[in-house]
């Protein structure tokens, strides 16, 4: 059997150097708008999460950011909680509610669309965090033209 020749790792090391940011730390031009764009299950994966925390560093950078949520990325923006809304039943549970609350206090705005609310996963406007507005599945489109319109950065999320 081979034998290990080192110590073991312990809390507090690092594997790689974190501190070495290769690119300038770029802030958003007076202005300057960003939009995510959500069609992604919540708690399906990580990339609706990740990108949450990115909408976030958006706002934190100065960019005017703006979050939708259509298709079942509307499931990101409903309220949720075990045994009572805002219970986390574990931890993590509750990390895409949080962070859209963040979001809102920070500045941003989150739109979510009706029809994929009501027609594809039977909620309703009463069930989103409060402070995100619910708009016409025809918005979804005019939104991101809109965006593109004002030359915003616009990040897509989506999963199959």
């Amino acid at each position: 059997m081979p034998k290990i020749e080192h110590a073991p790792h312990k809390d507090g090391d690092c594997f790689v150097n974190y501190e070495n940011k290769v690119f300038e730390d770029v802030k958003a031009n007076p202005g300057e708008k960003a939009l995510i764009t959500f069609h992604t299950v919540a708690n399906e994966g990580s990339v609706g999460f990740v990108n949450l925390l990115q909408a976030t560093r958006l706002i934190r950078k100065g960019f005017e950011t703006s979050v939708l949520l259509y298709g079942p990325g509307v499931t990101l923006g409903v309220q949720r909680g075990f045994p009572r809304l805002g219970d986390e039943a574990f931890p993590g549970h509750m990390n895409c509610n949080k962070q859209i609350a963040k979001i809102l206090e920070e500045g941003g705005k989150v739109y979510a669309c009706r029809f994929a609310l009501q027609a594809l996963y039977g909620y309703g406007e009463q069930n989103l965090i409060p402070g995100i507005t619910p708009i016409n599945p025809q918005d979804v489109l005019d939104i991101i033209l809109l965006a593109r319109r004002d030359n915003a950065f616009i990040l897509n999320t989506w999963t199959l």
